[in-house]
């Protein structure tokens, strides 16, 4: 369970939202939603304790969330708005990557498994930089998928892909949700996912 509780953001001498408050449990969705600069990067930031809120507090099982708190780092996993690949390295070499920097080990078979799972198999040994975004986006997809933490912390995720892939990551989602996982999601795009698992937060 993540819980908010009325949380202040500021950018510079600007108020982005004030007063926030809600809860999301285990096996349940919020989107967040809002135009550009209504506050939803740093209302996911806020909630992965990357950022601190200028009123309000985060809790995570209870807990109040510390700055970089090392049990979030353990139980959630942030993807960020943009894909963080290193155009020299391959689709392979990059998701290997990904998965190394959250000090989870998987397997050789477990990463090529993943890439092949979001249509990626005939692509892995190219360098990122030939990689359609859509492709590059999809790297993302195969981090999830690898991930197997309670919590997603989602900007953005289905910028770029086409409707196979909002399909895929609208069947990740809906995975992470049936098995107990927490999802929060900043997205402008509609999710398919059951309505009795999923609420929305509008900024504005």
């Amino acid at each position: 369970m993540l819980e908010a509780q009325d949380l202040t953001a500021r950018r510079g001498a600007a108020t982005l939202f004030t007063g926030l408050a809600f809860r999301v449990d285990a096996g349940r969705a919020l989107i967040i939603t809002g135009a550009n600069g209504t506050g939803k990067t740093t209302l996911l930031r806020i909630l992965a304790g990357l950022t601190m809120p200028a009123e309000g507090n985060v809790r995570w099982r209870g807990d109040p969330v510390a700055p970089f708190s090392q049990q979030l780092r353990e139980d959630a996993v942030f993807v960020g708005h943009a894909p963080a690949l290193k155009d020299e390295l391959t689709a392979e070499e990059n998701l290997r990557a990904l998965v190394d920097l959250t000090a989870t080990h998987r397997s050789a078979a477990e990463v090529s498994a993943a890439l092949t799972s979001v249509a990626l198999d005939a692509q892995r040994k190219l360098p990122a930089r030939v990689l359609s975004q859509g492709q590059r986006r999809r790297i993302g997809l195969a981090r999830l998928g690898l991930s197997r933490r309670p919590l997603w912390l989602l900007d953005e995720p289905a910028t770029a892909l086409d409707s196979a892939g909002l399909g895929l990551l609208t069947q990740m989602i809906a995975q992470q949700l049936a098995t107990g996982g927490t999802v929060i999601a900043a997205t402008h795009h509609a999710l398919d996912l059951p309505a009795e698992r999923v609420a929305t937060l509008a900024l504005s």
